[in-house]
């Protein structure tokens, strides 16, 4: 039988040739004649002009796509030391500008102090073209790369672009995961330069569009049209051939563009893809620049990552022993930093994706949303790029002179918090019998001596076969409220202007399990207890299989939350949580990978809620109409088949319906299997879209680890309250050292008279040395 084996523009044939471990690699190919392969092809060669680096570029040498390319100041200063002559061709072409201008609804606000550089794509491959060449690198342009390239050389850069080749012959090998996203984007120009970094709002017949527009020439602007699928099929996008698209752009935005006309080079519509690689490299092989990542437009990042790349791959090729090492030494520097920029430019991209939930904010508060919208750009730093523009902002939100967001009052109910800040439940297992004892008394109220607006307790059990682990707390016994009732009289004694929330909850099949540090969710080695759930689904393998709850028992179990209630009543808490998250009882009735009930509490959303909503409204109805009630909710599974941001939006709308007070959003812990998406703040785009969505106050939750991230979700609108956990575990007093670092003093965070004297940060020793002030040579 006759086999036919497929080559690849690297050369592999089933394998690829091992990576030589010899110092240099001193035949070198590249795939792709863009900046970065560009790039990383003059850097080669200067390091070791004896070597032979040759660059395979299918188009012309006067082929691009796209206009104008930014640049960082980090960047530019990456090439300025590593290639002077490049860096000096370059900064002779920039166009550099500081402002920001974010149009909507004929009002323009400006916000200065940003930094700016900028170029023509195409002088950019002009100069990199010519140091290449004076190099003596071997450009092959309309000259696809042959096969067997990595039989053929000691290195094989693949920088093909988001479409690469190399990447997709080798699939099992990199591992990529690509994403399309929900908006057609389409790059153009304008022959004017903008003033600034234009961002201009378009609310049509037809939806949402928007305009990213700024200069790279004298002459000239990139400008970027963007809008959503269903907008772009509505507006007959779809039926335009490239002309007529371009006309009608052109008069949707023709204010920004002061009536002149757009023009394309090979533009068409697309949609963004998020390229993410498990790997980079393949024996030999390695990739670069879009072949490896992409980065969505709108933070700019494209070809500054693959200048990096470049810069990173040469370094390491410097540095190391063999090319086998150096890839590796690669892949590890890059990587983290290309996730963490991929993960600022997914928070942009999505925001500009559901920008339509913004319009009616108002005006400074969309244009501070906008401008933070990657959570790379904060309030802080806002404020030292553009004072004056952050403080209208604060002026508009409502803040007194001085008063940063986060020591804004807010009302819940008939309960108003002195500040945004909430101490997030957390689990301490402590307890003996569910009874709180002298370790909650000092952890709860030493939190409350430390600033907080909200401390909130643990999940709280409502019975003993609730408990999670033998150490969680109850409320299921007179004794459990007498202790909690200690607690809560301290709290409101000694730190007046605090309030203290409790948590109710039952653990469900989460139940039985050993304490935290001795094992997570593994079921306990004697002494267990039965667990119960909507249906009979272990956690885990190895966890008990949960009893099936009879109607009869969850009207048992519901009776039993509004007994727990009636003491946090009497036990004087200021505000009562529903805990319907992470996988406990009343969560895993809410998500179709726990609750695979047939009857009424089971089946569609609608069925999977009602038991939540049932002791919901039991519960409300027996706590005091004055005091709040939230909820707290697994916005995700972080699991496929699981529930989504869709169905945490009318989760949330249904609480709401039936009385709750705000929405405390967190994600995920409901099934094993789970795959969450970390990263800093990430949680809070979930409480943004039901903030925005359902009109109900949020709670943020989730690696909000900074003062300044709380400022910043504040007064963009994206939560009204700020939950931090472990901030508060390394710091008691975080609140209060907040507004210590700050400089802020006043109602919003008030320190206990004992503990005034500490109100400022200790002076410590001068760490400067004396400058020197004379040079009299010799």
């Amino acid at each position: 039988m006759e086999r036919t084996v497929r080559t690849s523009p690297s050369g592999a044939r089933g394998t690829a040739r091992p990576a030589p471990t010899h110092p240099h690699p001193q035949r070198i190919a590249i795939i792709g004649g863009g900046p970065g392969g560009l790039y990383a092809a003059a850097l080669l060669k200067r390091l070791d002009p004896a070597r032979e680096v040759t660059v395979w570029e299918r188009n012309a040498p006067d082929d691009t796509f796209g206009f104008g390319v930014v640049l960082s100041d980090e960047t530019l200063g990456g090439i300025e030391h590593a290639d002077p002559v490049v860096y000096e061709s370059m900064r002779s072409e920039f166009v550099r500008w500081d402002d920001i201008d974010i149009v909507h609804r004929g009002t323009r606000h400006t916000s200065g102090g940003h930094g700016f550089a900028a170029l023509g794509r195409k002088r950019l491959l002009e100069i990199l073209h010519d140091r290449c060449r004076t190099l003596g690198v071997d450009l092959r342009f309309r000259t696809p790369a042959p096969p067997a390239l990595a039989e053929t050389h000691d290195l094989v850069i693949a920088a093909d672009g988001v479409n690469s080749t190399t990447r997709e012959a080798h699939t099992h090998v990199f591992r990529p995961h690509v994403t399309p996203h929900h908006c057609r984007y389409i790059w153009l120009a304008a022959d004017f330069p903008f003033d600034a970094f234009r961002f201009e709002i378009a609310e049509t017949e037809h939806g949402v569009m928007q305009l990213h527009g700024y200069p790279y020439a004298s002459d000239a602007s990139t400008v970027i049209i963007e809008m959503r699928e269903e907008v772009w099929q509505a507006a007959g996008f779809a039926e335009l051939d490239t002309a007529d698209s371009i006309d009608r752009c052109a008069k949707i935005f023709t204010d920004a563009l002061r009536g002149r006309p757009l023009r394309s080079n090979k533009s068409t519509w697309t949609t963004f893809r998020t390229v993410v690689n498990e790997h980079w490299s393949h024996g030999n092989t390695v990739l670069l620049g879009d072949a490896a990542h992409t980065a969505h437009f709108s933070i700019g990042s494209g070809t500054k990552l693959a200048v990096e790349d470049a810069l990173a791959l040469a370094a390491c090729l410097e540095g190391h022993p063999s090319v086998e090492r150096a890839l590796a030494a690669y892949e590890a520097e890059r990587k983290p930093v290309v996730a963490s920029t991929q993960r600022a430019a997914l928070a942009s991209l999505e925001w500009f994706e559901n920008l339509a939930l913004y319009l009616d904010q108002p005006p400074r508060q969309f244009a501070f949303n906008l401008l933070t919208r990657s959570r790379r750009v904060t309030h802080d730093n806002l404020r030292l790029r553009d004072a004056r523009f952050t403080r209208a902002v604060e002026r508009e939100f409502g803040c007194e002179p001085g008063t940063p967001p986060m020591f804004t009052p807010f009302r819940l109910r008939g309960l108003t918090l002195r500040n945004r800040v909430v101490v997030s439940p957390m689990d301490m297992y402590s307890a003996t019998e569910g009874l709180p004892g002298d370790f909650h008394l000092v952890h709860l109220g030493a939190r409350a001596l430390g600033g907080a607006g909200l401390v909130m307790t643990e999940m709280v059990c409502v019975s003993p076969e609730g408990r999670i682990t033998p150490g969680c707390t109850g409320l299921y016994d007179e004794g459990q409220a007498e202790a909690w009732k200690r607690i809560t009289d301290f709290v409101h004694t000694r730190s007046p202007g605090t309030a203290i929330g409790v948590q109710l909850g039952h653990s469900g099949r989460k139940g039985s399990t050993k304490l935290m540090w001795e094992g997570i969710d593994e079921p306990l080695p004697e002494g267990n207890w039965p667990v119960v759930g909507p249906s009979p689904i272990p956690y885990r393998a190895g966890n008990q299989t949960p009893r099936e709850l009879t109607r009869a028992q969850l009207a048992e179990i519901r009776d039993q939350f509004t007994s727990a209630a009636r003491r946090a009543d009497r036990a004087g808490f200021d505000l009562l949580e529903l805990h319907c998250a992470h996988g406990y009882l009343l969560s895993s009735f809410l998500s179709p990978l726990t609750n695979r009930r047939t009857d009424a509490y089971g089946g569609s959303l609608a069925g999977r809620l009602r038991f939540p909503l049932e002791v919901f409204d039991a519960v409300r109805a027996v706590w005091p109409r004055e005091r709040p009630m939230t909820v707290r909710i697994s916005a995700t599974d972080w699991a496929e088949g699981g529930n989504t941001a869709e169905d945490a939006v009318e989760i949330a709308r249904a609480f709401a319906a039936h009385g709750a007070d705000a929405i405390d959003v967190s994600t995920g812990q409901v099934v094993a299997e789970e795959q969450p998406e970390y990263g800093r703040s990430y949680q809070t785009p979930y409480a943004d879209r039901i903030r925005h969505e359902t009109g109900v106050p949020v709670i943020a939750v989730g690696a909000i680890s900074s003062w300044d991230d709380v400022n910043s979700l504040i007064l963009a609108g994206r939560t009204d309250l700020c939950a931090l956990a472990r901030p508060h575990l390394y710091d008691p007093h975080w609140t209060l050292h907040a507004a210590a670092e700050q400089g802020y003093e006043g109602p919003g965070a008030v320190w206990p008279d004992p503990y005034r004297a500490g109100s400022r940060r200790p002076q410590t020793g001068r760490t400067d040395a004396p400058k020197p002030r004379l040079n009299l040579g010799t």
